[in-house]
């Protein structure tokens, strides 16, 4: 099995799973009435999760999710942490969305006693960060909110680079209105690799400078970095000043090690597993962190697989910028690109005008949408 075919076959762990989950996915697919999903229903679920009125809001506290635990949803406000949970009426909506309430919502809440409250309304939010939940693909998974960048942290050698992973949350990121910026870590392993790995260091430095170059050359953020030399933390520090950020990617990629850098935190990290070159689940719950000199960092679960939300077939090619300046070459006007005659992508391909780096994405994101496994 190659390690596309093993990548797209992996199931994850991103959040716990709680023991209700599959009662609930069956009641979902035995439920025939989709008027719920209709526009005027969403229409109205939205205007009773956000009230519209400012004053109907005065007599709550404002405050912002640092964190969802099993105990409940941690809320930050006025320099205080507040354990809240969910008013009855928001937990009655029945939209697509898996996670009503997610870190870095701003929310209102109503105080129930010392450090607890109730949540009632949940503000618009300006950029959402979400995936296909891994379940059943037919709802969203709120991942984090209201952030300004995704700092997409992927590693070399251990473990190894994965292109079409980091081009997956390029586009989750574009799509919820975020800048993608990525963050290649474990550098210094390329020239002191670990002992006993079967792993060829002349490829894996041929990949990196080949994959730096490329996504440079598309106008992409890529900052080289070692958790263990600290070369390039001074650049993640400043290209993190001042703005809200999540940290996402694959385990063991060394998420958790950066931010403890960054911000001085000592979050729990956890070993590579040497013999598979995969890493272990050692975040279990989305965090905001508040950065000196201003600005928050967002560390969340390590992942296997991340399936997009909401992305059709024929939206795919609009976020490869290479690839749509070329479509209008091609002999057919909806040319797929994968399997019709007279393709200009497929010849700038060849020519290594396109790199097989980001057509290999392209081609497998196509594949896997087409087997309708977003929504079943």
């Amino acid at each position: 099995m190659t390690k596309e075919e093993d990548f797209w076959h992996l199931e994850e762990d991103f959040f716990s799973i709680d023991k209700k989950a599959s009662r609930k996915e069956r009641k979902l697919a035995s439920n025939k009435d989709r008027s719920k999903y209709k526009k005027s229903d969403q229409d109205q679920l939205k205007k009773n999760r956000e009230t519209t009125q400012p004053e109907a809001l005065d007599h709550l506290k404002r405050g912002r999710v640092l964190a969802i635990m099993p105990e409940g949803i941690l809320v930050s406000s006025d320099q205080e942490e507040i354990l809240c949970s969910l008013k009855g009426s928001l937990k009655q909506d029945k939209s697509r969305i898996k996670n009503l309430v997610a870190v870095g919502d701003f929310v209102r809440f109503e105080t129930k006693g010392p450090s607890e409250g109730v949540i009632s309304n949940v503000e618009t939010r300006h950029s959402v960060l979400s995936r296909a939940d891994h379940l059943s693909r037919n709802k969203e998974q709120l991942i984090a909110v209201n952030i300004d960048q995704v700092l997409i942290t992927t590693s070399i050698v251990l473990p190894p680079l994965k292109s079409y992973l980091v081009d997956r949350y390029i586009i989750a990121a574009q799509k919820g209105n975020m800048q993608p910026i990525i963050v290649i870590n474990k550098i210094d392993l390329l020239n002191h690799p670990p002992e006993a790995i079967s792993v060829d260091i002349t490829e894996e430095k041929a990949l990196f400078e080949e994959f730096v170059q490329v996504y440079r050359a598309l106008n992409f953020k890529v900052i080289p970095v070692s958790a263990d030399t600290k070369e390039g933390i001074d650049a993640l520090r400043e290209a993190m000043h001042g703005k809200t950020s999540v940290f996402s990617g694959q385990s063991g990629v060394g998420k958790t090690s950066l931010i403890n850098l960054i911000t001085g935190s000592e979050l729990t990290t956890g070993a590579m597993v040497q013999k598979t070159r995969k890493g272990s689940h050692t975040t279990t719950t989305t965090h905001l962190i508040p950065l000196e000199g201003g600005g928050f960092c967002i560390d969340t679960p390590g992942i296997k697989s991340f399936g997009l939300w909401d992305l059709k077939v024929d939206e795919i090619s609009a976020y490869f910028s290479e690839i749509i300046a070329l479509s209008g070459k091609c002999k057919f006007p909806d040319c797929s690109h994968l399997n019709e005659p007279d393709c200009a992508v497929k010849r700038a391909v060849e020519k290594n005008k396109i790199s097989p780096l980001r057509f290999g994405s392209y081609c497998a994101l196509m594949a896997s949408l087409s087997e309708k496994h977003t929504h079943r």
